[in-house]
């Protein structure tokens, strides 16, 4: 039986992030993956997502610079080649992390794992003696019961980017940003795109005036939204919702993810309150000793860069110094929709339950030069503030590079700058990020 000083289970942002760290301070560490290496993000989500996304993005620019003097004929992308470069990028980024743990030896199992107790790891037929274990197994996609769904052919977020063929009518049962990024991604190819949303509304986690302007953006470009929808039926190639047929070649359920709870229930570990996720306590430790537990498995933002946050964190308090948990209010949140969606921090009504005298300013990027000279004049950022210290407590963005900008308001916050900090801040001329300097100006005016 080999021994290891940590055996990560999970080779996703959390796990591979985590096992890499334990080598670097020296511990002799093994990871279990009986999928992909690299996990549902770099295989099945974030990265095959924004191949599509930049590919859909090159054909609205496209589309668009015919209007300023460019003779160009938009025809339909060859998806043969697209998908070729989505696998592509896929393994470039699968040998880096081979790559990583070669470099650090970490010893890599691909096959499943079995958790006999809290220091033995079995993988198929081999068993590993372990100091310690760090679960990273992460998510499941949930498909929630609808009549109908069980017996016709359906994709989810798992499944998706195996297609090899562009869909020619694409219905998404789900609202939320991944179905909103997946529906910018396939509309501007030339697929047919309807969003089915039980809520009242779509990508109710975001701020209330990002979600109109995106929800008007998606309509622009000829995107049917159905919102409190009431799905009556699921057919083959039909789905029959609030009294209407919305026909499909491809169905795709995109209603979130859950906990999978296979492995955690091996070692009866403990849940939260809501029988949710698995609980754990500051330093990442679940009920059983010697065994942690990050990412999606735990709640919080079911985001990569969590995750992976979470697995640094984990292993320093497991082998170094102990450290705090993660704070989610200084976690960036993005939407790759066009224009992008970027936040941290509290919503504006989270900020008003727990400060008085909240202030709030958006400028929008029409007043933008480089917006304009981009003609990107679609968005606008808001910050979130209170009168007495000045405190930066939260940040909305929209428009193009959203997620890029948003990390300069976070980088001051993450210091322990204020509004003071940002206004002393010199911003270049024209920059998208001027307008940063511009929200801010605003809301120090006496």
């Amino acid at each position: 039986m080999i021994s290891y000083d940590l055996t990560v289970i999970g080779a996703g942002p959390g796990g591979y992030v985590a096992a890499v760290r334990a080598a670097q301070l020296g511990k002799k560490v093994a990871v279990v993956e009986k999928n992909q290496l690299g996990g549902t993000c770099l295989n099945m989500g974030c990265i095959p997502s924004k191949v599509y996304l930049q590919h859909a993005q090159w054909a609205l620019t496209q589309k668009k610079s015919i209007n300023y003097g460019f003779q160009i004929d938009v025809q339909k992308p060859d998806f043969a080649k697209l998908w070729d470069r989505k696998n592509q990028v896929v393994q470039t980024l699968q040998n880096g992390v081979s790559s990583l743990f070669r470099t650090n030896k970490v010893t890599y199992y691909n096959g499943t794992a079995k958790l006999i107790s809290n220091h033995i790891v079995q993988v198929d037929d081999q068993k590993l003696n372990t100091q310690k274990i760090l679960l990273a197994t992460g998510s499941l996609p949930f498909v929630p019961p609808i009549a109908g769904l069980q017996d016709v052919d359906y994709e989810t977020t798992d499944t998706f980017f195996n297609l090899q063929e562009l869909p020619q009518q694409l219905v998404i049962i789900g609202g939320g940003v991944i179905a909103v990024e997946l529906a910018f991604a396939m509309r501007p190819l030339g697929v047919e795109v309807s969003v089915i949303e039980v809520a009242p509304d779509i990508l109710l986690t975001e701020d209330a005036d990002a979600r109109k302007l995106i929800k008007q953006q998606m309509q622009h470009l000829g995107m049917k939204i159905i919102t409190a929808a009431k799905i009556q039926q699921v057919e083959s190639q039909r789905v029959i919702v609030n009294g209407q047929t919305i026909p499909y070649d491809c169905l795709l359920v995109a209603t979130g993810r859950k906990t999978d709870f296979r492995l955690p229930d091996q070692l009866q570990l403990k849940k939260d309150a809501k029988q949710k996720f698995v609980a754990v306590d500051s330093q990442y430790r679940t009920s059983v000793e010697d065994v942690y537990a990050i990412g999606d498995l735990i709640g919080g933002y079911q985001l990569a860069h969590v995750a992976s946050r979470e697995g640094l964190l984990a292993v320093a308090n497991m082998f170094a110094q102990p450290q705090a948990p993660l704070d989610k209010n200084l976690v960036p949140r993005g939407v790759y929709s066009f224009p992008e969606v970027a936040s941290f921090g509290l919503s504006v009504a989270q900020a008003q339950h727990q400060y008085a005298n909240v202030i709030v300013q958006k400028v929008p990027f029409a007043n933008n030069a480089k917006a304009l000279a981009a003609d990107a004049p679609q968005g606008f950022i808001k910050l979130i503030s209170e009168k007495e210290y000045h405190q930066i407590l939260g940040a909305v963005i929209v428009g193009e590079h959203a997620t890029e900008l948003i990390q300069t308001i976070l980088a001051v916050k993450n210091a322990e700058g204020t509004l003071d900090e940002l206004a002393a801040t010199v911003f270049a001329h024209p920059t998208l990020s001027e307008a940063i300097g511009d929200v801010t100006e605003q809301l120090l005016i006496p």
